[in-house]
């Protein structure tokens, strides 16, 4: 599984890492966590507030922080 974080580095994109790697860890499952700070990148996902979040290519959110609960569940879909 690859998890997609698109920003550039604001409070807000580093706290969706945060947030990403406490699910991984809950859940107990591993995953490629990639910080993705190339405009062009994050636009190409349609992307246009940050922080984004995509899981295996699919966008998840964009704008705002998640929840732990919420990445949880994006999770479980896979």
């Amino acid at each position: 599984m690859k998890i997609e974080i698109l920003g550039t580095g604001c409070k807000k994109c580093i706290k969706t890492k945060e947030v990403v790697e406490k699910a991984l860890e809950e859940t107990g499952l591993e995953a490629e966590v990639v910080k993705v700070e190339d405009y062009e990148t994050i636009l190409s996902y349609g992307v246009m507030i940050t922080p984004g979040l995509v899981i295996d290519g699919e966008v998840k959110l964009g704008g705002k922080v998640p929840s732990v609960n919420d990445v949880k569940g994006w999770l479980a879909e896979k």
